[in-house]
């Protein structure tokens, strides 16, 4: 069997695991955001934090919320590791480094894991699974909180207010993220990943020298890292390592697990809102921009000619041969276009082409499906721009889900999608233009200008894959990128409780004939060539300047 057909073969099966737990998955999360019971381990968590699970809050309220509980964690990681070289359990390791510490913590709490250390080679037991792992939960869930509260704000009427954010994180963890965890974790035991809390071990001779693997609780955090679209390896290799994804199984299974709750999460938007097509709607763009991804990023990878390929049977460099092409190119698309960022093989190594489709992916806002919670929140703000598009075509006032799409909703959706593009523009220029940080570059020219494009585009959009051949460890980019993913982060949410306070606020607007269906193919397809318009429009000069010229010389 050629390796085409087997990627084409692993596709069709992902999308039919996908399919299966579609309907359960996001019809039970919506009970989970709507439910008024509290379950007795709930009680225990909202009396330790002292929150009244039952009271409502408008928008600015649920924002300082996730701010202070953002703030909180942040605060809290950084110590940790400052620390680290005083705590049992450290494997010897010293404290981190102030800079490397507030880059970490930054990048844990929004979501991001961008790593510019080596996990194995820095950080301990108590960090790993006290620090990093509980906020691979902590983060995802923080997300999911804030699209709930948006999608409430399309579902309520003649309130500003938008849930309990406390309920919201508390039961987010507990009850959809915590339980699926476990199970992943025991399904990547089974085959083959590592769970235990050894020491530093001697494996034997390695080119002269003597080799070390330390163990570690791997296939729990590998789960959560998944799940919720974190992407932070416990070990440098991330999920090449043989003891993170020990298989082609494995690497289906963590593919499958990273897509599930922002593909279920449209199901659960639909039927908050009272129409499972508006559901159906979103998800048919989400899938038609991932699986047109997939097939182009497979495509520029077999098909690239030269002898070194065709006797590899296509761009093998930077991929693991227990994977191949198919299974490396599925997941590099599946992470780039969520937030999770962690990767199964080596994105410098791509073809030009190839790394640009994986630096476009994160560019469109990781949307398709996007990260767990910023992905729906990140497509419904792109479908209110579509709808107001619309409106402006038709010379009607734009309406979505019987809201007026008025100046003050359009400002909080431009304001919203303009935040990423300054960022990793702005990042990327002051950075090619000052000497110091382009020593950090491994490559020159068009490829060496794409390192430092891909490390802003993963950092402000809180993907946290990295081109590898960047060395990111140093104080400018430590520094920089971790303010990146901070203000990435937060600042969208902003406009996006903003925005669903004031859609609250609204009395419905009664469906005409004049009125836009956003129900239908029609409208599906204007939100994706809406979506592929603006970001080319704003990414297309830069990306002219790496991938593309990089790609067209090859």
């Amino acid at each position: 069997m050629s390796s085409p057909i087997a990627g084409v073969l692993q596709l069709i099966a992902l999308i039919a695991a996908l399919a299966l737990a579609y309907r359960p998955l996001g019809d039970y999360m919506a009970k989970v955001y709507s439910s008024e019971k509290h379950y007795k381990p709930e009680k225990w968590i909202y009396k330790v934090i002292g929150a009244n699970p039952a009271a409502e809050m408008r928008w600015p309220a649920y924002l300082r919320g996730v701010l202070a509980f953002s703030a909180v964690s942040v605060l809290f990681l950084y110590l940790l590791q400052r620390v680290q070289g005083s705590l049992p359990g450290s494997l010897g390791f010293s404290s981190i480094d102030p800079d490397q510490a507030f880059n970490t913590a930054a990048s844990f709490v929004a979501n991001t894991n961008w790593q510019s250390y080596y996990g194995e080679q820095a950080m301990g037991h108590v960090v790993q699974t006290g620090g990093l792992a509980v906020q691979n939960f902590l983060s995802a869930a923080v997300g999911m909180a804030v699209a709930v509260a948006l999608v409430r704000g399309f579902a309520r009427s003649r309130t500003g207010e938008l849930g309990n954010f406390w309920a919201d994180l508390v039961r987010g963890t507990v009850r959809i993220l915590l339980p699926i965890s476990v199970i992943g974790a025991i399904v990547l035991v089974a085959c083959g990943a590592i769970q235990n809390f050894s020491g530093i071990h001697q494996v034997g001779q390695f080119m002269g020298g003597t080799q070390e693997w330390n163990g570690g609780a791997v296939a729990s955090q590998e789960a959560i890292k998944e799940l919720g679209t974190n992407g932070g390896g416990y070990f440098n290799a991330n999920s090449a390592h043989p003891f993170e994804n020990p298989n082609p199984l494995s690497n289906l299974f963590e593919i499958f697990l990273i897509l599930l709750i922002p593909f279920a999460l449209t199901r659960t938007f639909g039927r908050m809102v009272g129409s499972l097509k508006q559901g159906y709607a979103i998800l048919g763009a989400m899938a038609v921009i991932w699986i047109g991804f997939t097939a182009l990023m497979m495509w520029t990878e077999f098909a690239h000619r030269g002898p070194a390929f065709e006797i590899a049977g296509g761009a093998m460099e930077g991929k693991e041969t227990r994977f191949g092409i198919a299974g490396s190119s599925i997941f590099a698309v599946a992470t780039t276009l969520t937030s999770t960022g962690a990767v199964n093989s080596f994105h410098s190594s791509y073809t030009g082409f190839g790394g640009g489709i994986t630096m476009l992916g994160m560019q469109l806002g990781e949307i398709a499906p996007g990260g767990v919670g910023s992905g729906l929140y990140g497509m419904l703000i792109m479908a209110i721009i579509a709808v107001f598009i619309a409106g402006l075509m038709v010379g009607r006032t734009p309406e979505y889900l019987g809201k007026k799409i008025g100046t003050r909703q359009i400002k909080f959706a431009a304001c919203y999608i303009l935040i990423t593009p300054a960022l990793v523009l702005g990042f990327t220029a002051v950075a090619m233009a000052l000497p110091t940080p382009g020593n950090s570059m491994t490559n020159t020219g068009a490829h060496g200008f794409s390192e430092i494009l891909y490390a802003y585009t993963s950092g402000a959009n809180n993907n946290g894959s990295a081109f590898a051949g960047l060395n990111a460890d140093t104080q400018w980019f430590n520094t920089t990128i971790g303010i990146a993913m901070l203000l990435g982060r937060f600042l969208p949410i902003v406009f996006v409780l903003a925005l669903a306070g004031s859609l609250a606020e609204q009395k419905p607007v009664p469906e005409t004939a004049g009125t836009l269906r956003t129900d239908k193919p029609l409208y599906a397809g204007l939100l994706v060539g809406t979506i592929l318009i603006i970001t080319g429009l704003t990414y297309f000069p830069a990306l002219a300047l790496g991938p593309l010229a990089e790609g067209l010389a090859s």
